[in-house]
């Protein structure tokens, strides 16, 4: 997978992206990223990348020029055919497990990081544009929910995580929470780990994962819980 990302800020993304499993995705080039600085794609001597809104208001809007600018560079030598546009926005669809799998079988994703008020409206004019929210609140930067969705999205990339049944039993793989995991040592401060996972039975150490599943999802998410019981109907 080729991911390239459009930002204002990209020292906001260049640590995070050479650490842990999107490292090790890089590392084994199951993802190929590619940072390019929106300022890169200015004409002024400032270098700007935002105006006031027309209309008034406080706060400030991304400029149209230079995303448009840096959008038409990729498209030079990638296939605007494969490519698969992101703007992590509020008003976007919600980001779920579903929806990173979807992320996960593309070709191509660019990522085009917000911030201030947002980008000017007439993007959308130009180029098929898919806004994806990561939560119901308001981060001051695109380059954090893009750095999200990239992070759920690589571990799913084949060969990035050893055991990849680790990633597709993860909580909001289907309708349950995970179950609580234990490591040595068994006993700790009186604590001890549940018999059962020391049992060697695996059968027994499946029913309990699974009525432990059911429990947490019934006690946290009750929303969750609902569907899946509707599920077993």
């Amino acid at each position: 997978m080729r991911i390239d990302i459009i930002t204002g800020f990209p020292k906001i993304l260049e640590q995070p992206l050479n650490e842990s499993i999107i490292k090790m995705g890089r590392r084994k080039a199951a993802v190929d990223i590619h940072i390019h600085d929106l300022r890169d794609f200015t004409t002024d001597r400032h270098r700007t990348i935002d105006d006031y809104p027309y209309g008034g208001g406080p706060g400030m809007v991304l400029k149209i020029e230079p995303f448009y600018r840096a959008l038409k560079k990729i498209f030079e030598t990638q296939d605007v055919a494969k490519a698969h546009i992101v703007l992590p926005s509020p008003r976007g669809r919600t980001l779920t497990q579903s929806v990173v799998t979807e992320l996960s079988i593309q070709e191509h994703l660019i990522f085009l990081c917000g911030h201030y008020k947002g980008i000017d409206e007439r993007i959308h004019e130009f180029f098929k544009i898919d806004e994806i929210s990561i939560g119901d609140y308001i981060l001051s930067s695109g380059e954090v929910a893009t750095l999200v969705m990239i992070d759920a999205m690589v571990r799913l990339l084949p060969g990035v995580i050893k055991d990849i049944n680790s990633a597709w039993t993860d909580s909001f793989s289907d309708d349950l929470l995970d179950v609580p995991y234990y490591t040595r040592p068994e006993e700790f401060e009186g604590k001890k780990v549940p018999p059962v996972l020391l049992s060697g039975n695996h059968q027994k150490i499946a029913e309990w994962r699974q009525k432990m599943r059911e429990k947490i999802t019934r006690q946290r998410r009750p929303d969750l819980y609902e569907k899946y019981l509707k599920s077993i109907k």
